[in-house]
């Protein structure tokens, strides 16, 4: 069953001011054709123990990526250095690219700072953080009275 949104009439400047804001959200909230494509992509998983982030770095060395953990904030940082072979190319397109990211990721539980592990393989930044003990799911047992 779907929900339909309450919407009282409104008259004047208060239903063009309503009718600007769904316009606008509408146009945001959906891919903008031209918009670019927030990079590295992510994937951000929560499990029983850990959150595990995945982040896509083609061709950035481990040594120029940086980890930081500001409270429940994970900040991926570093840059992609540009090839600097260039002979006389004339390019038709050029998507590759270059120069400095940064993304910050909140996460979804309390984790272990001192226990964060970090991999790169194959261009995949993989992260665990290992959940605290506060923030782990802890069953409870349902006694008969």
């Amino acid at each position: 069953m779907d929900i339909i949104p309450f919407r009282r009439k409104e008259r004047g400047l208060a239903r063009l001011q309503d009718s600007m804001n769904d316009l606008l959200g509408r146009f945001f909230e959906e891919d903008f054709p031209f918009a670019e494509p927030t990079w590295p992509a992510l994937d951000v998983a929560e499990r029983d123990d850990a959150v595990e982030v995945k982040a896509e770095l083609p061709g950035v060395k481990p040594q120029d990526i940086e980890l930081t953990m500001q409270g429940n904030t994970l900040v991926i940082s570093g840059q992609k250095k540009e090839e600097t072979e260039q002979k006389e190319k004339n390019f038709y397109r050029s998507e590759r690219r270059y120069g400095s990211f940064r993304r910050t990721i909140p996460l979804p539980a309390g984790v272990d700072a001192a226990k964060i592990d970090a991999s790169h393989k194959d261009g995949v930044l993989t992260i665990l953080l290992p959940k605290s003990e506060q923030a782990k799911p802890k069953k409870i047992t349902v006694k008969v009275a």
